[in-house]
């Protein structure tokens, strides 16, 4: 491969890394403002309250 070839390849590899690293970045900075959004003062559903809902999901859909 010419030396010119090689340097553009490396050129575009790099870019592409740059663009990785501001991606995840980007998508962390989503994550933990989703987070706070997410987040109330009740306590989390026990086991059962869960179990409950999705049985009262699966009768909703299957009514459909």
């Amino acid at each position: 491969m010419p030396p010119d070839d090689r340097l553009t390849l490396i050129a575009v590899i790099v870019e592409s890394l740059k663009n990785r690293t501001t991606t995840q970045t980007d998508r962390s900075e989503a994550i933990q403002r989703m987070r706070g959004l997410l987040k109330t003062d009740q306590p989390a559903p026990t086991d059962e309250e869960v179990a409950a809902m999705l049985e009262e999901r699966r009768e909703a859909n299957a009514g459909q």
